[in-house]
């Protein structure tokens, strides 16, 4: 079980407090009993000097027995006597230890006294003292014994003993006293020594409450400590280390967030591959390209997530080279992408890894395939007039100008053939002057109605050529609309002249306008006039309609070079409508017929 900081300074402060007063206890007692014991015996030592000069010298004396003269006799018994009233115990020994008299025992009955102590150190240096139990009177007592010399004899020893009982009385009182003071000491100091440990504690624990916060990412600091001990200096290192904690890492964070916001809106995607082929990181662009969705990947391994040999092969040769890698990528089997990938290598510590860059390249190879599909119908569409033109005026060159029956029909062929290139050379610098911005749109307020009442003109001889009808339903109070007249006539005519191209001969061609509210993808909902080149003619296959506003696209390409077409009116006509700020589509039916819809805006 672990204890507090509280409880641990606290138990340790006042068991210190314990053992140090517990010691100091033990050594004033002792202190005391040695004082105590020490004037015992100087009390002893002064009493033997004066009880001596009152010693009575007989020659009766004898060291080995007791005086036979009653006068002796009653001087020995009234010299003890005399010396028990100051409250001391007095036995006068013999040299062979032999009791002579004693002030609190029959001396007869009492044994040998040669083996104690403190007569046996009298005898040898003149005086002697102990502490002990005495065997007769069954108690402790402090002894002091002086050599007597005798004239007559051998000297004897006076022995004087005073009890312990009172000095163990009073040295009780004192150390209960002395308990009792330890105690109150104890208590007043562990009191102390508890209220430090807590504020002590207290202190810790707010440290350490700070570091857990900081660790936790709360970089709140603690209010100041004016204390000014090591724990203040510490407290105000803390701060100062969160303070710094939180800037630095408010800056990290600053710029991680500008990294994600990059790497977020980059086009490109973007990912990091480790030394074991797992996905680190990925951007969205990266997660849509390979619709990983938003569901974490990371840590994933790269086989498990791309499905891609390429990809994998470009990556593998990052990771154990040294220089970057690149190559390409082709996803998707109706919709093509085409990504330039480039692998560069990382070296983080002892990991490496790999970077790994997508450039999204559809649009670029896309305009590679227009391009070169442009130069080939452009070359296909000029290769046939100009070998009409050079095969006719060979024949002419070789002798056919002599020829009054073909030589008239051969120049018109040229001339023919040459009218083409001219009107293929007129779109192709109409569609190059449109796709570059090259052409202004002079808007007015146009009327829908006169604008196809003169496109009808123009086309009524063609018409009728072909035993067509021809009919307008433009109603009266149509608005009018802003565009460019000529331009606006341009669009109408194309299509017009598309309809009576592809309509048999007795079929019925309309042109009728209304206003609606057109819904654009991407661009919401305006109001316009929406106007429809409607036929019955041999209608467009649903799998053309989307291609159809392409340069050169045919849906029947044999019977449009016979008419004269170019393959470039619709795409003229789609862009001039898309200049005015409307669009075009087509609904078809292959054997029905089709409608062509252009809007435009109407003019405030």
């Amino acid at each position: 079980m672990r204890i507090n900081l509280f409880w641990q300074l606290g138990l340790s402060v006042a068991a210190l407090l314990l053992g140090v007063v517990a010691v100091l206890d033990l050594y004033a007692a002792r202190l005391l009993q040695r004082q105590a014991l020490a004037a015992a015996d100087q009390r002893l030592t002064a009493l033997s000097q004066i009880a001596v000069t009152r010693f009575p010298i007989d020659a009766d004396l004898v060291p080995s027995t007791a005086p036979k003269n009653p006068a002796s006799r009653a001087q020995l018994d009234a010299w003890v006597n005399w010396v028990k009233l100051s409250g001391t115990r007095a036995t006068v020994i013999a040299a062979d230890g032999t009791v002579l008299a004693d002030s609190d025992s029959d001396f007869h009955t009492m044994e040998n006294h040669a083996g104690r102590p403190e007569v046996i150190q009298a005898l040898a240096e003149g005086a002697g003292e102990s502490v002990r139990h005495s065997a007769t009177l069954s108690e402790d007592l402090v002894y002091r014994a002086v050599r007597f010399p005798i004239p007559t004899g051998p000297p004897i020893v006076l022995r004087f003993a005073a009890p312990l009982e009172p000095i163990e009385a009073t040295l009780g009182e004192i150390r209960r006293r002395l308990i009792l003071a330890t105690l109150l000491i104890f208590a007043l100091g562990g009191l102390i020594a508890l209220m430090f440990a807590r504020n002590f504690s207290k202190r810790v624990d707010r440290l350490k409450e700070l570091s857990e916060r900081v660790a936790a990412g709360d970089f709140h600091t603690l209010p100041t400590d004016h204390s000014g001990d090591a724990l203040a200096k510490l407290r105000g290192t803390l701060n100062a280390t969160a303070q710094q904690l939180e800037r630095t890492i408010g800056a990290l964070q600053q710029e991680r967030n500008r990294s994600a916001a990059i790497l977020a809106s980059m086009a490109e995607g973007v990912a990091v591959i480790d030394a074991q082929e797992r996905l680190v990181f990925c951007n969205q662009a990266f997660r849509r390209i390979f619709r990983l969705g938003m569901a974490p990947a990371d840590g994933r391994p790269m086989i498990e997530l791309v499905r891609e040999p390429e990809l994998l092969t470009t990556v593998r040769r990052a990771l154990s080279g040294a220089a970057p890698e690149a190559g390409e990528l082709e996803r998707g089997t109706v919709l093509r992408q085409s990504f330039r990938v480039t692998a560069s290598p990382l070296q983080a510590g002892e990991t490496g890894g790999a970077a790994l860059v997508l450039h999204d390249i559809t649009d670029l190879r896309r305009l590679e395939r227009v391009r070169r599909d442009f130069v080939a119908n452009v070359s296909h569409e000029f290769k046939t007039p100009l070998t009409a033109i050079q095969g006719f005026a060979e024949t002419l060159l070789g002798g056919a100008l002599e020829d009054q029956t073909n030589n008239r029909r051969f120049v018109e062929i040229i001339r023919t053939h040459a009218a083409r290139l001219a009107r293929l050379t007129d779109d192709l610098l109409e569609l190059a002057r449109i796709e570059s911005g090259r052409i202004e749109i002079d808007r007015r307020e146009v009327s829908i109605a006169e604008v196809a009442e003169v496109c009808a003109e123009t086309t009524r001889p063609r018409i009728e050529h072909s035993d067509l009808q021809l009919e307008l339903r433009i109603p009266e109070d149509l608005p009018h609309v802003s565009a460019d007249p000529r331009r606006l006539r341009e669009i109408l005519q194309n299509l017009l002249d598309n309809a009576t191209q592809y309509t048999p001969r007795g079929g019925r061609i309309w042109v009728e306008a209304r206003v609606t509210t057109v819904a654009e993808a991407g661009k919401g909902a305006f109001s316009g006039v929406v106007v429809t080149v409607g036929d019955t003619g041999i209608g467009i296959p649903q799998s053309d309609q989307q291609r159809i506003f392409e340069r050169f696209y045919r849906v029947d390409a044999a019977r449009s070079r016979e008419a004269g077409g170019t393959g470039l009116g619709l795409a003229i006509t789609k862009h001039l409508v898309e200049l005015h700020g409307g669009r075009i589509w087509v609904e078809s039916e292959v054997g029905r017929g089709s409608q062509f819809h252009f809007s435009v805006p109407v003019a405030a």
